[in-house]
């Protein structure tokens, strides 16, 4: 999926100019319209655009007039108006009806670029906020992409949604969690996702760099480098050029290798081992922990601008005991996956209550074990209670609730919105955005539970 663009303009040379810049800048989905009655009757009909890049003198229909119609119609559109005459009062009252920016002919190339960039993720920025306001969930444009990560839940299909705007743009994104919850899945779905998926993805885990030999995999060498060293060694960024580099419990690597990785991310630029030649990397970052930076920062474990670095989008997967309509979901999705003959039915009513009322500490890794060892003890029979794992079978002893009184609704759904509250550090937005309501929703909530 990639940001659409739509170019109005009735110089057809200037339309050619403009399109091999914006094949140049990496879009491929962009329309270029001689006519701006026929561009507008696109929007009419309900053709959306991310971007539309509009002239101001056109025939039949004017750039002003076309921004009216635009605005009107398909309100997220950015506009970038331009023009051969640099008149100020024009510019303030394009401006004024809601276009980005404004740009006088000839554009400057790069002017170009950085404009269109800039305009391009305000949308993306402007999307996200959207996203927690809306009651209705949102639709994903390239749903085949995200396909792996079976959901019902409303916060996680817009984990999902964030997901898919962030991926259109070169943005480092920071994936957080518990262990298990499927970050390198989403990360996989974000690069497929990106118009860089034609190129590699690289997961390496942090956890196993070896701090010595972090410059020959990072970066790699030329042949004698050192000591043992007959060939040259392409590194990871070399591999994954104009691909996605994802950097597994990023919040184990030592400082000194965050310094390293750092300069990276700010310069874009290495240097192989054994050579003085500095190569460009064109690579997007995304990171994934279950460790809390925040905490690690405070304890400088983690340095606070490389935390910035890699943050340019945030997304935090809730643990599957914040998301128990996915726990039978799953499960029977594993049983397809692991048993060409198993069904909805597989499962006894017995064993998918025991199944719901689990935590899951190892969250979807562990279900999934859980599932493929009772369809091995099984041996082809619907998989019935004892066949589920002993942590599992002492919830039936205990009444399914650790022989605890039965809590009311109201308790339960208390409990549940002050525990992802402290989970998120108690920061409101984050909060509403996992548990899938609304920030006036929340802050409602909070403040009759005694919190303000």
């Amino acid at each position: 999926m990639e940001n659409r663009i739509i170019a109005v303009d009735d110089d057809r040379d200037f339309l050619e100019i403009l399109g091999m810049h914006l094949v140049d800048f990496g879009y491929r989905d962009f329309r270029v319209e001689e006519d701006p009655t026929k561009a507008a009757a696109l929007f009419q009909k309900g053709e959306t655009f991310d971007l539309a890049l509009i002239d101001m003198q056109m025939p039949e229909l004017d750039g002003m007039a076309l921004l009216d119609l635009i605005k009107t119609t398909s309100p997220t559109t950015e506009c970038i108006m331009i023009t051969a005459v640099n008149d100020a009062r024009v510019a303030v009252e394009c401006l004024r009806k809601g276009a980005y920016d404004y740009l006088v002919k000839p554009i400057p190339r790069e002017e170009l670029r950085i404009v269109i960039d800039r305009a391009l993720e305000r949308k993306r920025l402007l999307d996200i906020v959207e996203l927690g306001k809306k009651s209705r969930l949102p639709e994903l444009k390239n749903p085949a992409v995200f396909q792996g990560i079976i959901t019902r839940s409303a916060s996680v299909q817009r984990i999902l949604k964030e997901a898919e705007l962030h991926a259109v743009t070169t943005v480092p994104v920071l994936i957080t969690g518990e262990s298990g919850t499927g970050k390198e899945l989403l990360a996989r779905a974000i690069h497929e996702a990106s118009p860089r998926s034609r190129f590699a993805f690289t997961p390496v885990n942090m956890a196993s760099v070896n701090a010595n030999l972090f410059d020959a995999e990072f970066f790699g060498h030329t042949r004698g480098a050192f000591t043992g060293a007959a060939q040259e060694r392409v590194g990871y960024l070399e591999h994954t050029h104009r691909g996605t580099l994802f950097l597994d419990e990023i919040g184990i690597l030592p400082l000194e290798l965050q310094g390293k990785l750092l300069r990276v991310l700010q310069d874009g630029e290495y240097v192989k081992l054994g050579s003085n030649q500095r190569q460009k990397a064109d690579v997007r970052f995304i990171a994934a922990t279950n460790e809390d930076l925040d905490k690690l920062m405070a304890r400088k474990l983690f340095r606070k601008d490389l935390y910035y670095r890699i943050r340019g989008g945030w997304l935090h997967l809730p643990s599957l005991r914040e998301r128990p309509e996915d726990i039978l979901l799953l499960a029977n999705h594993f049983l397809r996956r692991f048993a060409e003959t198993a069904g909805e039915s597989a499962i006894e009513p017995e064993a998918a209550a025991l199944l719901t009322a689990y935590s899951y500490p190892g969250n979807i890794r562990e279900l999934q074990s859980i599932v493929r060892s009772a369809l091995n003890l099984a041996q082809g029979r619907p998989i019935a209670a004892r066949f589920l794992p002993p942590a599992l079978r002492q919830l039936k002893r205990q009444g399914g609730n650790g022989g605890k009184p039965a809590l009311t609704l109201e308790t339960v759904v208390k409990e549940h919105i002050l525990n992802v509250y402290r989970q998120s550090g108690e920061n409101k937005s984050r909060t509403a955005r996992v548990l899938g309501i609304g920030l006036n929703t929340l802050r409602r909530k909070l403040s009759a539970y005694g919190i303000t």
